[in-house]
């Protein structure tokens, strides 16, 4: 049964604006990159989400394509992003039976909660392979298309674009690095490296047509992350000391997802797109569920929640 629009995205949107386009996204699965590609699809898209588990990417591409009667959604699982070869094949398939790839969302990601002296090398190796060269690898993959995307849908901000937009790439970061996060040495690491990625996209391959952009969540309810990365008797005290005052839909995630990739978003390149609240900007303001430093001197692992440190990284 199709979920009500206003739960993926606002009713600002007009209908249509991705028609004949086709969004293809690592990590299509989770929470937050399956309502950027739901909305992208009830506006007009096709889509290819890639994850590697095979039954929950084919459910959740079945449950993307109620978005919009006619909607094609490809789930295609058993996909490691740590493997080039992997999706080059996938971006391949996508494009023989959608016709193009227009949009890139690189969503795949890892995370658990550890402070470093916890953490093994395979464990720091286990997420840069992930967040930094699956990044890599859905670019190398993807850009033949995007290139081609481009070209065919240029603007030159002044006359309406007759056949929309296309030719475009968002790369879904963090806050964690902007102040430091403890726990999050590993993924701060990495989504600084996946920043610095999405700037170089943008300056190398600006020129042909291309923008790239990140999108950086807060904490957003109702998700994977929050669920398995905080623990749920702390997470009202840690809403509070969010500006905005409370946690972030995927909904808001979707909508800045439609700004980059539409025609609002043209001339935005190369640039990071927070949506949080506010959130970092309090860094040091406190409501933390772990306080500082006791927690980190104390040399327990994480516990209380489920995206803990496990024994076996």
């Amino acid at each position: 049964m199709p979920l009500e629009k206003y739960q993926y995205m606002s009713n600002v949107w007009r209908d249509g604006i991705f028609d004949n386009k086709v969004v293809f996204c690592t990590g299509g699965a989770g929470t937050i990159c399956s309502a950027q590609v739901r909305a992208m699809v009830h506006l007009g898209a096709d889509a290819c989400i890639i994850g590697r588990n095979v039954e929950k990417t084919e459910n959740m591409a079945k449950d993307i394509a109620t978005a919009r009667t006619g909607a094609k959604v490809l789930g295609l699982g058993a996909v490691d992003v740590r493997k080039p070869e992997a999706l080059t094949a996938a971006a391949e398939r996508c494009v023989k039976e959608l016709g193009s790839i227009d949009f890139v969302i690189a969503g795949a990601a890892g995370n658990f909660l550890a402070p470093m002296d916890q953490i093994s090398s395979n464990a720091m190796k286990s997420v840069i392979d992930i967040d930094v060269l699956g990044s890599w690898n859905t670019v190398k993959a993807t850009l033949p298309y995007l290139i081609e995307s481009a070209g065919k849908h240029k603007t030159d901000g002044k006359t309406l674009p007759p056949n929309g937009t296309g030719g475009r790439i968002i790369f879904v970061s963090a806050t964690l690095h902007y102040t430091g996060t403890p726990m999050q040495s590993h993924v701060s690491v990495a989504k600084a490296g996946v920043d610095a990625m999405a700037m170089s996209v943008a300056i190398e391959q600006g020129p042909r047509g291309i923008t790239s952009n990140v999108i950086a969540p807060g904490p957003i309810a109702d998700t994977e992350g929050v669920a398995r990365l905080s623990k749920s008797e702390g997470r009202d005290k840690s809403a509070k000391a969010i500006p905005s005052g409370r946690y972030g839909t995927v909904k808001e995630i979707a909508d800045a997802t439609i700004y980059l990739f539409s025609d609002t978003g043209s001339y935005v390149n190369g640039e990071v797109l927070v949506v949080d609240g506010g959130q970092w900007h309090t860094s040091g303001v406190g409501g933390r569920q772990w306080e500082y430093p006791d927690f980190l001197l104390a040399g327990a692992p994480v516990e209380g929640v489920a995206g803990g440190k496990k024994s076996k990284l």
